[in-house]
């Protein structure tokens, strides 16, 4: 269910699917042609199940990543990966060389990875999502805690090294940055939802992403929501300036 408590009107073009984020259920989103040219299954982390996970590991195939808003992240003084390479550029020298920019943008969006303290390697599907939906359960609650209390939760929550993967929005969002780590916390952000979604590539038969005709195709059989990039972007500016 969407937020009684929105500050602006959610721009019709997205309701449909903030309302099935809001609802558990997974949404499909294509970044652009000139980006990645993925499009990614996402479901909203406090609302994961082993089954959406299975679903996304199945349907999907890519990379299960949990993405965090940055005041999350900054509030939990949490690094991104490229920052703990620099750190340790002196002592491991070759790890330095390591740290390039993508090619797709100008950052990466990578953070630690994480498992929940009651899982045991933390890989399966139901301990998997455990640990995205304790995440999405501490963004839901993190406006209601102080920072200390924040950090104690999330530390005595998780341990790092893990099998979930962390990525982190830009402080702007898409006013920023535009890939799917912006996108869907700018979609999570317009519906008043906790600012946690977790994400996973669409692959194909070929080798590559799966393509955009194919994915929507995926998308109407399942009746699954489909968004692309630019939608997101037009709403983001109509959101913000209303």
């Amino acid at each position: 269910m969407l937020s009684t408590k929105l500050r602006r009107p959610l721009p019709q073009r997205i309701r449909p699917s903030a309302e099935a984020l809001a609802a558990g259920e997974p949404v499909l989103i294509f970044d652009a042609p000139d980006r990645e040219r993925e499009t990614d299954l996402v479901v909203l982390s406090e609302r994961m199940t082993p089954e959406l996970l299975r679903l996304q590991r199945r349907d999907a195939g890519g990379l299960v990543c949990t993405a965090i808003s940055d005041d999350l992240r900054r509030r939990l003084e949490l690094p991104f990966a490229t920052d703990l390479l620099e750190l340790g550029r002196a002592r491991y020298p070759t790890v330095g060389r390591l740290v390039e920019r993508p090619r797709y943008d100008r950052r990466s969006a990578f953070g630690i990875s994480i498992n929940h303290r009651q899982n045991y390697t933390g890989v399966s599907d139901n301990e998997r999502s455990l640990t995205i939906r304790s995440v999405g359960e501490l963004a839901s609650a993190a406006g209601q805690l102080s920072e200390p209390e924040l950090r104690d939760r999330f530390t005595g929550a998780f341990t790092s090294p893990g099998h979930l993967q962390l990525i982190y929005a830009a402080p702007g969002l898409l006013d920023e940055r535009k890939g799917h780590t912006d996108l869907v916390i700018s979609l999570a952000r317009m519906a008043g939802l906790s600012e946690s979604v977790t994400v996973c590539e669409m692959l194909g038969d070929s080798g590559g992403a799966r393509d955009l005709a194919a994915a929507r195709r995926y998308a109407e059989a399942h009746g699954f929501p489909f968004l692309t990039g630019s939608d997101l972007i037009e709403a983001w500016q109509e959101w913000s300036s209303a």
